[in-house]
């Protein structure tokens, strides 16, 4: 079974991109002590595949598994006690970059993320903030689980679902989940009577079930958790394709926008769920704001800056959720980058003077427009297309 069992369908419309490499793809013979190490025999064409997206003035942010393995090159340890493999991801960890640093032309930057780290509100706008701004530099994240602290992320082999937790992170329009064999099959891709699937409609339970079988040789996720990936990126507006990392041609087309593989769709817009979620999360605090401000938020899509901010109350932190009232009722909700207490002390100040006045600076805006839903029915034309 490989990707020429399935017939190429195109991929959905994207401009920014999560793509997840497996240690099975990459690693080669290296999980054994005497291993050749990293091995760019497949990667170079999923590199090849960055860089011309890159050409295409698109964006990709890289998870990528293999430090473990690079880690046991290095020092030629034998065993996989937990303990152990925590201390190899930290041996590997600059090799694993070294080695994508050589077949990228551009800056390739190491973020190393944990799932609290996505769970914590703060640390996930530090998180966002510092990817989004790599991204502006033209680098390439490279994203690891930080396993020498994450116990629990390294116990399960679980970047297939920190890649999901990625994508929603930086509003990614697809998750590309680069596997060893050509994607979703009826039954074990050996099984004589095994079928290519290539549409996936709604990710079930039942499916989950029957794809519950073991991983490879250096992987430690199977089909079960890639398609548990895609399920979460699904909830998210985000669709996701599964392709053969192995097959040079599979990958290339994924150049021409056409794929060979399994595409599990997205379950409604991208866009409307993280607004649908801001809009009924707790509050905490609120910020109200000038006429200037409320005609900037409220007709042109704009980030609400600290300049047109009239007073601040309640007590809350970087990230909660918090309402923005005119001099009536609220009219929108967001996420704060500032603190009440750091807001008060640049409220009508230019965004310029906010270091100055800080000592420090996470942003020109107290609230960002991609974090911000306006509370009305009639959208504005911002936050309906971007």
């Amino acid at each position: 079974m490989s990707a020429s069992d399935f017939a190429a369908q195109p991929l959905p419309g994207w401009r920014r991109a999560v793509l997840k490499v497996g240690s099975s793809l990459i690693a080669g013979d290296a999980a054994r002590s005497d291993g050749p190490g990293l091995d760019p025999r497949h990667a170079a064409a999923l590199a090849h595949f960055i860089e011309h997206a890159r050409s295409r003035q698109r964006e990709v942010v890289l998870v990528s598994s293999g430090a473990v393995a690079a880690g046991r090159h290095r020092v030629g340890a034998g065993g996989d006690s937990l303990v152990l493999r925590q201390a190899l991801a930290s041996l590997g960890q600059a090799s694993l970059i070294a080695f994508w640093q050589q077949l990228i032309e551009r800056p390739v930057a190491q973020v190393l993320l944990t799932h609290d780290d996505l769970r914590n509100r703060r640390r996930y706008l530090n998180a966002r903030a510092t990817l989004r701004e790599l991204l502006r530099l033209c680098a390439l994240p490279v994203i690891n689980e930080n396993d020498a602290v994450a116990v629990d992320e390294l116990k399960l082999g679980d970047n297939d679902n920190l890649a999901a937790a990625v994508a929603s992170l930086v509003d990614a329009d697809l998750l590309l989940i680069a596997t060893d064999i050509g994607g979703l099959y009826s039954a074990h891709p050996r099984d004589p009577s095994a079928r290519p699937i290539e549409r996936v409609e709604k990710i079930t339970p039942e499916l989950l079930d029957a794809t519950s079988g073991g991983a490879g040789t250096l992987g430690t996720g199977g089909m079960r958790t890639k398609l548990e990936a895609a399920a979460k990126a699904g909830a998210a507006g985000i669709a996701t394709a599964l392709f053969c990392g192995r097959d040079a041609q599979a990958v290339q087309a994924l150049e021409h926008d056409r794929l060979h593989g399994t595409l599990v769709l997205a379950q409604g817009d991208r866009l409307r769920a993280r607004k649908q979620w801001l809009r009924h999360a707790p509050s905490t605090g609120r910020v109200r704001v000038d006429a200037g401000a409320y005609a900037a938020l409220h007709r042109q899509g704009a980030s609400l800056l600290p300049g047109g901010v009239a007073g601040v109350e309640g007590d809350f932190r970087r990230g909660d959720v918090v309402e923005i009232a005119d001099e009536t009722a609220p009219f929108a909700r967001g996420l704060a980058q500032y603190s009440a207490t750091e807001i008060r002390r640049i409220a009508r100040h230019h965004s310029n003077e906010i270091e100055a006045l800080l000592g420090f600076r996470y942003g020109e805006s107290v609230v960002h427009r991609d974090d911000l839903v306006l509370l009305d029915a009639t959208p504005s034309s911002s936050e309906a297309t971007s």
